[in-house]
């Protein structure tokens, strides 16, 4: 399981796995509970790129990112490694 700490969203960290390109398990430690929880069910089984492509950008609140931003860049970061 893969951790990454987020920024200046209300989340504190991501937990995840991916295999095979496949992203399997996503979880957000904090956060606004519903749309963690619908966020990382709607990935779980997409391929990672598709899920930065979709993911990335999205903002909160005109802070810049939020917490599907923040899994887009936990994954570009983990496919960079």
């Amino acid at each position: 399981m893969e951790k990454y700490t987020t920024s200046g969203v209300c989340s504190s960290e991501i937990l995840f796995e991916v295999e095979d390109n496949i992203v399997k398990e996503v979880t957000f430690v904090r956060g606004c509970p519903g749309n963690t929880l619908g966020v990382a069910s709607l990935i779980q089984g997409m391929e990672v790129h598709e899920a930065i492509k979709r993911l990335k950008g999205i903002d909160c609140r005109g802070r810049g990112t939020s917490c599907p931003d923040q899994l887009a860049k936990a994954l570009e970061e983990y496919i960079q490694a």
